[in-house]
């Protein structure tokens, strides 16, 4: 275990790292992850620190957490936004160090009602309370002054570049060579990487989208949020998401968003704030894009940005997170 000691990950927080190799020998790692994970905990008791609440992030960390909340009489609250969750792809075995985490927590926090209900399908009974991802507003934030929209609209995708697809850029590329029959008042930037980054690349230009799409490859979330405040609209044509962090990041900024029905994003989108279609439909993404830069004037940023600094800024979530501490704290100390 050593001390964290970058300024930009601690923000006046201590924090340490806990470091150990991984083994070869088959089905160890694990092992030496919850012993390292424990082990390191013991050290932080042993220097005087004992926690009043343990707070775990996906169902992975929440198994030594709960653990040592177990053995240590400690409430555990554990937030969770893995997509294999939602998705119900984990095996026996992950299954079941995700029941046994699940159970041991005072309270699970999935990140959308989504994930809630996801939760749900395995039998969970532990109580739940959403709470959403946090977007930092010294990062996310609207444009100063309003400014006319150019002459050539703006669309902007952001999302890993992987094989799974689970981001659906294919089928966005379908979308655009459908828009680009109607209209090519528009150009699409491109953030993010990945290993079908050169394959999505030949597509855009074997469709004849080369002069309205621009691969960036990966960038800072400065870089991005940037791009946000020029941008018309952000686009998302994922399959699966948890909550849409970049959603959330988008209408912060006052961005309007044109994104797939899929997992929490229809908590986070309404009429107000951008156009939801199905999954896997490229005509109608089409559809919807078509008419939000028809229209783009009935979108107030200044509205977008209001209702989503109301849900989803750093003061709003943190008292959220205070009061269920204090929850489950007082409901420890009562047993």
């Amino acid at each position: 275990m050593q001390e964290e000691l970058d300024p930009a990950l601690l923000q006046g927080i201590e924090a340490h790292q806990v470091i150990h190799r991984r083994v070869r020998a088959r089905g160890a790692s694990y092992p030496l992850y919850l012993w390292s994970a424990v082990s390191a905990y013991r050290r932080m008791r042993d220097m005087g620190f004992r926690p009043d609440v343990m707070h775990a992030h996906v169902y992975g960390a929440g198994v030594p957490a709960a653990l040592v909340a177990r053995r240590g009489r400690i409430p555990l609250v554990l937030t969770e936004h893995f997509s294999g969750v939602a998705e119900r792809s984990l095996g026996r075995i992950e299954a079941r160090k995700a029941l046994f985490a699940y159970n041991s927590a005072a309270r699970i926090l999935p990140v959308s009602h989504f994930m809630g209900e996801a939760i749900r399908s395995y039998g969970v009974e532990r109580p739940l309370e959403v709470v959403p991802n946090v977007v930092d507003r010294s990062v996310f934030f609207p444009a100063p002054g309003k400014t006319e929209p150019g002459a050539e609209r703006r669309l902007l995708f952001v999302g890993n570049l992987e094989p799974s697809h689970v981001k659906g850029f294919p089928m966005l590329l379908r979308a655009l060579g459908r828009l680009r029959e109607r209209r090519y008042d528009w150009r699409l930037d491109v953030i993010g990487d990945g290993t079908e980054r050169l394959s999505h690349e030949r597509s855009t230009a074997e469709l004849g989208l080369g002069e309205h799409v621009t691969f960036h490859g990966f960038r800072p979330k400065t870089f991005v949020a940037q791009a946000m405040r020029e941008a018309d609209v952000l686009v998302v044509a994922s399959r699966v998401e948890t909550f849409g962090a970049v959603v959330a990041e988008a209408l912060v900024t006052g961005l309007p968003v044109v994104a797939t029905r899929v997992g929490g994003i229809p908590e986070l989108v309404d009429e107000r704030s951008g156009r939801l279609v199905p999954p896997d439909d490229p005509l109608a993404l089409a559809d919807a894009l078509d008419s939000t830069l028809e229209g783009i004037d009935f979108f107030d940023s200044e509205t977008i940005a209001a209702s989503a600094r109301d849900r989803f800024s750093l003061e709003v979530v943190g008292q959220q997170l205070d009061r269920i501490y204090a929850s489950v704290l007082a409901r420890s100390s009562a047993t």
